[in-house]
């Protein structure tokens, strides 16, 4: 029997949908309330994660810099500092020891990760609420029954999506970057 590339696709889409549907409006309205604040205010937004929520990372910065006029900062781009702090001192460092240099009180930290349980991320969204007095949001999703994980327990807002697969959460990760991009042009009238 040979593979249904339709039939695969169909079930890709449905469980995304289903994953969709089933994320949780609250926290989602949270988290444009605190982009909303950062732009007002002038705040600057980090954003934090490994892998592909390292790359959700950097094109929430893209698009809200570009098309918000928000201050932004991915960690995860400076691959100098990162690769320096993770040899000189340890990799799970390597976003803490960013916003220990970048991070202030008011700022807001966005950490997405799958599971919620990335040293580097869990150490990064403590130091920037414990230490900085930075708002936090967790972007994060079901691996292992992870239930968002540490981060999501860290963080002021969290959005936890339904799902155990890497792929749904990631992609639920770059909607959620875009309904709230979106939600502030409409606002804003931007």
């Amino acid at each position: 029997m040979g593979f249904d590339f339709t039939e695969f696709a169909d079930s890709y889409i449905s469980s995304l949908k289903k994953a969709l549907d089933s994320l949780p409006r609250t926290p989602l309205e949270q988290f444009w309330k605190l982009v909303e604040d950062a732009y007002e205010s002038k705040s600057c937004i980090h954003l934090i994660g490994n892998g592909g929520s390292g790359a959700t990372a950097s094109h929430s910065a893209g698009d809200w810099s570009k098309e918000l006029s928000i201050r932004t900062i991915s960690h995860t781009d400076n691959v100098a500092s990162m690769t320096a702090y993770a040899n000189d001192e340890d990799y799970s460092k390597i976003f803490l020891a960013q916003l220990a240099t970048f991070a202030k009180e008011g700022d807001l930290v966005v950490a997405y990760s799958g599971s919620g349980t990335s040293a580097n991320v869990v150490q990064g969204l403590e130091f920037a609420k414990e230490v900085c007095g930075c708002s936090t949001v967790a972007v994060t999703g079901n691996i292992d029954g992870s239930q968002g994980g540490r981060i999501a327990e860290i963080a002021d807002v969290a959005i936890i999506s339904n799902s155990g697969s890497m792929e749904r959460i990631e992609d639920i990760q770059l909607v959620v970057n875009h309904i709230v991009k979106e939600a502030i042009k409409a606002h804003k009238g931007l």
